[in-house]
């Protein structure tokens, strides 16, 4: 169900700025078929006026009327400190579908663009729709990307790149900076007003607990401590966790600059505009929780009048401890499945914390690494193991192995039925940046074929796909320094 509340202090009415000669660069069958969308068979919908609607040029289909586009108020904290007032500068909420909010972001101005231009760009839609499919389809709370429509409507960045409108799916898109904004004006009855909606439509459970906004809490922490701990063990970097990019339901949303660990670097930071590293890979799990007290202090209100008001801060400070916990069970179960471990053993996150080690003394490939460790065998003697052979400190690395196997013995578990097991959590295709990069200079010049062929590879992230072999190989040199930023 839309968060749709009366009152321009929460929402306005915000139509969609048309955009001239509209043409589909992407289309994604799943997210259709999540909302109904019946597809031809070239894979674009049967109903021809969706083109319109999906670029912000129309509301209606031939069977469905969206009459009621808004944009909502937020605000929040970006790089650490508090910006204010912020809200959909570019995204515009075209209603519901089939139990989703269909939003276009790139649709036009809002009263909310702060002197921004509205738009989106092709570079950075296709960024986002194939990184918001192949989450999906690694198992990871996302919102999902429907479709990308392009125009030759010149926008300026850095350069002068042509303009797509970007169609996002999500079950609900409110984030941390929506309660934040009505937080730091202290109106209470739009906090209540927020929490209910959460806890009538998102959050049941804690409809019957004995304190339901601490429920709503402590529920809202458990989700986005999972949510890191997921990204973590996949090498994702989302790039700006600024309070107000945080999903309430627990969704990896807002994807800007962001990036995949192509050679393992704990403190990788994939958005160049990031000068300090705030946002750096092994920073994630830090500054989530820092982003869940933004919310705890922000709920204060709903949970004490001025008489109970330390009782408050001593239940959401209690509850906010259980972050770290959370975070730190379901990190430790991740990869221990990563390794081929199905039992807890003393000494297995040592063993982890030594492998991570290794990994970043020598710059090793994530995703290959542990893509190919499913292939050791127990009876293999460690010298002939070609793993090893990525690491520059040789003794070490045979030392790890060789404890590595004996921790296998434990799980008196075959090597075929291991293998299968870890080809299940560790996937083979991730989004690099160097593949997304070609996809994106072939669009440029009208060639939509390579964003296609991503997504229909991403879509099976865990396969072998031996056709597709060189899309899981690591960046050649020359491709290594591809940058991001926030200049979408």
């Amino acid at each position: 169900m839309a968060f749709i509340f009366s009152g321009d202090d929460v929402c306005q009415a915000t139509t969609p700025t048309p955009i001239p000669a509209p043409y589909w660069v992407a289309f994604s069958p799943s997210s259709a078929n999540l909302i109904g969308i019946a597809l031809d068979e070239s894979g674009l919908p049967v109903d021809k006026e969706w083109l319109g609607v999906l670029s912000g040029n129309q509301l209606n289909t031939s069977d469905r009327n969206f009459s009621n586009p808004i944009a909502t108020v937020y605000s929040g904290h970006q790089f650490g400190l508090w910006a204010g007032q912020l809200g959909d500068g570019r995204a515009i909420l075209l209603g519901d579908i089939a139990d989703q909010e269909l939003q276009l972001k790139g649709a036009g101005i809002t009263r909310f663009s702060r002197m921004g231009d509205g738009r989106a760009v092709i570079r950075s839609s296709i960024r986002e729709f194939l990184c918001s499919e192949a989450m999906s389809a690694l198992g990871i709370p996302t919102t999902r990307a429907l479709s990308i429509v392009g125009s030759d409507l010149p926008v300026r960045r850095e350069t002068v790149e042509t303009a797509a409108v970007c169609a996002r799916l999500a079950p609900s898109f409110l984030r941390i900076g929506h309660f934040e904004h009505f937080a730091s004006l202290d109106d209470v009855d739009r906090l209540r007003e927020f929490a209910d909606y959460l806890i009538q439509y998102h959050y049941p459970d804690s409809q019957n607990a004995d304190e339901p906004y601490l429920s709503l809490f402590q529920e809202i922490c458990a989700r986005n401590a999972r949510l890191v701990a997921q990204w973590q063990a996949v090498g994702f970097c989302h790039g700006v966790l600024n309070s107000d990019n945080i999903s309430i339901l627990g969704l990896t949303m807002d994807y800007g600059p962001f990036g995949f660990l192509d050679q393992f670097q704990i403190d990788h930071i994939c958005n160049h505009s990031d000068q300090g590293g705030r946002y750096a890979y092994h920073r994630q799990p830090q500054i989530m929780h820092w982003n869940m007290a933004c919310l705890a202090s922000a709920m204060i209100p709903l949970m004490a009048d001025k008489s109970d008001e330390a009782l408050a801060q001593d239940q959401l400070r209690s509850a906010l401890e259980q972050f770290p916990v959370i975070y730190a069970q379901t990190w430790q179960s991740l990869f221990r499945k990563k390794l081929g471990f199905t039992t807890s053993q003393e000494g297995d996150i040592a063993l982890i914390e030594r492998l991570l080690q290794a990994m970043h003394d020598s710059k090793v490939d994530f995703t290959n690494f542990f893509r190919s460790l499913g292939r050791l065998r127990i009876g293999e003697a460690i010298s002939q193991n070609s793993l090893r052979d990525e690491f520059i400190d040789r003794e070490s690395i045979d030392q790890w192995f060789s404890d590595y196997v004996e921790r296998l013995k434990v799980e008196s578990c075959p090597d075929e039925v291991r293998q299968d097991a870890m080809n299940q959590i560790n996937p083979k295709y991730i989004l690099r940046n160097h593949l997304a990069q070609t996809a994106i200079e072939k669009a440029q010049e009208k060639d939509f074929s390579e964003v296609a062929k991503l997504l229909q590879i991403l879509s099976k992230p865990f396969d072998e796909q031996s056709e597709y072999e060189s899309y899981s190989m690591a960046p050649p040199p020359n491709a290594q320094a591809v940058e991001v930023s926030c200049s979408s």
